[in-house]
């Protein structure tokens, strides 16, 4: 089995998911990635997820595709996905895809984890 994409850990009740690599480019990395995310959802039934892009640089527009199964999947059970520390020329795909609408967007972790009702300091 491929090594794990994410390092995923829980806090307060939300699911923090940081991505191990700068590049995610990889169809098959991405493909891993998918798979951790859905499981998520899918088999733990975790409704706030939050995914932490601060170490990444460069995406693939095939991870926006995962991404927006991910929303999809969290609404169905009344689940929420934001995306913290998102450098600002990788927001640009976001917006050009309208992406920007689905997904809510935050600084950083902490701000992120406050808006789901996380406060950690």
């Amino acid at each position: 089995m491929a090594e794990a994409q994410l390092v995923v850990q829980n806090i307060g009740g939300v699911v923090v998911a940081n991505f191990r690599e700068a590049s995610i480019l990889d169809a098959q990395a991405i493909e891993a990635i998918g798979r951790q995310l859905y499981e998520l959802v899918d088999e733990r039934a975790q409704r706030k997820i939050l995914l932490d892009f601060s170490r990444v640089r460069f995406l693939s527009s095939s991870l926006l595709g995962v991404l927006i199964s991910l929303q999809k999947k969290a609404q169905t059970i009344k689940g929420q996905v934001a995306i913290c520390s998102l450098k600002p020329d990788l927001k640009k795909p976001f917006k050009i895809t309208h992406l920007d609408k689905l997904f809510k967007f935050y600084e950083d972790e902490e701000e992120a984890l406050n808006s789901f009702g996380v406060y950690t300091t």
